[in-house]
């Protein structure tokens, strides 16, 4: 859903100066950018059930960490599902192509709902990508303590967590894209890996600390080093 909603939003060209010159963009290509924000409503809907696979298979490693990794997605999730909904509603009220002249040139009547729904667009899905970054920082001691492969792996989110917090900077439009790819990539690698049951909870003994749980393959594979 994230790798159909950008390129969606893109292809719309509808990141413009006014409201108005965006709208008449939107009314020339609606159904990129329906499509887009569709796109991302599922996104976010989906990102909030993948929390919960997530906490199963990592909260017992560290789980306070675990409890602010997994409502920061769950925020995400939300937000960006609103903003995706926000581009669905934009996309339904933008003016026929016959029609956007009128727009453009500043000559349409008022815009007042159009403009808010802009700006919740922005906010929310900026908001979203936040979010979801700062989810992938409190990611990274639980990832460091379940060790092996995964203690690398949590450097890389949080350095990636912490670049996608430059979202709200539009000076950084460079760095916006790199952590997008990233981000889309990230999704991809652990939802393979959640899907084949990479971590699986550990009895622990009474009195043994939480740190020596291990990481596990499915039955019959060996397991990785602690």
């Amino acid at each position: 859903a994230t790798a159909i909603s950008v390129p969606a939003r893109l292809m719309a060209g509808a990141d413009l100066p006014t409201v108005g010159e965006s709208l008449a963009a939107i009314g020339a290509s609606n159904v990129a950018y329906g499509t887009g924000g569709a796109a991302r409503l599922v996104g976010g809907l989906t990102l909030l059930a993948a929390s919960i696979p997530l906490w199963r298979a990592m909260g017992t490693y560290h789980r306070s960490a675990m409890v602010i990794a997994a409502l920061m997605l769950v925020a995400s999730g939300i937000a960006s599902a609103v903003s995706g909904a926000s581009a669905v509603a934009l996309a339904v009220m933008a003016p026929e192509p016959q029609a956007t002249r009128t727009y453009t040139y500043g000559m349409s009547p008022d815009l007042g709902a159009e403009d808010a729904l802009f700006t919740i667009r922005w906010v929310t899905g900026s908001l979203g990508f936040s979010l979801a970054g700062l989810g992938l920082v409190a990611l990274g001691p639980v990832q460091w303590r379940i060790g092996g492969i995964l203690r690398s792996a949590a450097v890389v989110d949080a350095v990636l967590g912490v670049a996608m917090l430059f979202i709200w900077l539009d000076a950084a439009t460079v760095v916006h894209r790199i952590t997008g790819i990233a981000f889309l990539i990230w999704l991809i690698v652990v939802g393979l890996w959640l899907l084949a049951g990479q971590v699986r909870p550990q009895a622990v003994a009474p009195n043994c600390p939480t740190s020596v749980l291990r990481v596990t393959h499915s039955p019959g594979k060996r397991k990785l080093p602690q």
